[in-house]
């Protein structure tokens, strides 16, 4: 199992009315008696003209908001140490946000990183949840999405696991999925499930075995019969129980949607793989799409080997300076 002693919090906006990653990281750090950093990344950029127009130097500037941030995000950890959680605050100017909260929580020595997830605001799907996407694709460390306000009581921790390795995945990151989501499980109380997809058909049956009588059943399950094969060990030296294994036919994102509806899961676990290039801000992999369908709160978890290419030093401050016009 995983020890978890550190807990990065990202708080996107300390003026918001709700806090819902409060109650839920007050609730992981009492559960695992570890240390909280609140982390507020002030990445909105700050107009030269601006700067020039009120009087004000750009310190003065960026000090005064850090000050009015800082005391807000103070404000957020009072409460949880009146739960007994031990807080650490940190308010700095950095950009992009995905990129600040990973520089904070590798600062911070953390090993789970927890955040609100971003509501779907654009109108382009390619765009959705952009920076939970970043943030997903470049942590190395687990980032939990909080998609709700419901708190966990012996939640359902359900794990996403494909031991064919049929989206490229490494052969090791559903043992770090089954691992960490056991990890949470028996932290909160509550139980692992873990859930498979696979293709009914499509899996060793040739085209006369389907046309003769009774084949198209019989593919499927002899396709079912080998979807066990593959998982069941695996789940059963996780102590998983029969009960608590969901091999179903199905594509991947209908599967894991339907599973966490049945079980009621409070948390689902799944793994991302980064990749590079265009293509994946148009279609994006199953942990990104789910990001809209799932209502159940979201863990990433990437393959041990996996490395980040975000600088370890801060950006600071984006200033923006307007370009001169023609004749001035």
């Amino acid at each position: 199992m995983y020890p978890i002693h550190r807990i990065l919090v990202a708080i996107k906006d300390p003026r918001a009315r709700e806090f819902p990653v409060l109650a839920k990281a007050a609730q992981l750090a009492r559960a695992f008696n570890a240390e909280v950093c609140l982390f507020h990344g002030m990445s909105d950029p700050i107009y030269a003209d601006l700067v020039t127009l009120n009087g004000k130097s750009l310190s003065q500037i960026e000090d005064s908001a850090s000050a009015a941030y800082y005391k807000r995000v103070e404000r957020l950890a009072k409460r949880l140490r009146r739960r007994g959680v031990k807080v650490t605050t940190q308010v700095e100017w950095d950009f992009p946000a995905h990129e600040a909260v990973i520089r904070a929580a590798v600062r911070f020595g953390a090993e789970l990183i927890v955040v609100d997830c971003h509501r779907a605001a654009h109108v382009a799907p390619w765009l959705l949840h952009f920076t939970d996407w970043e943030l997903l694709r470049n942590s190395t460390i687990p980032v939990l999405l909080v998609k709700n306000r419901r708190a966990y009581r012996k939640p359902n921790v359900l794990a996403a696991v494909d031991p064919g390795h049929e989206f490229d995945k490494p052969a090791t990151l559903d043992d770090e999925i089954l691992r960490f989501g056991g990890t949470i499980a028996d932290a909160l109380h509550g139980a692992l499930h873990a859930v498979h997809a696979y293709n009914p058909l499509l899996i060793g049956a040739t085209a006369r075995e389907l046309a003769a009588p009774n084949g198209i059943a019989e593919a499927q399950a002899k396709a079912a019969a080998r979807a066990h094969a593959l998982v069941d060990p695996k789940l059963a030296a996780m102590g998983i129980a029969r009960a608590r294994r969901h091999v179903v036919d199905g594509f991947a994102i209908d599967v894991i949607e339907q599973v966490t509806r049945k079980i009621h899961a409070g948390i689902l676990v799944m793994g991302a793989v980064s990749r590079s290039g265009w293509r994946r801000l148009f279609i994006g992999n199953t942990a990104e799409r789910m990001l809209d369908r799932i209502n159940c709160d979201i863990l990433i978890v990437k393959p041990r080997q996996f490395r980040n290419r975000i600088a370890r030093a801060r950006r600071g401050v984006q200033l923006i300076t307007a370009p001169m016009m023609p004749g001035v």
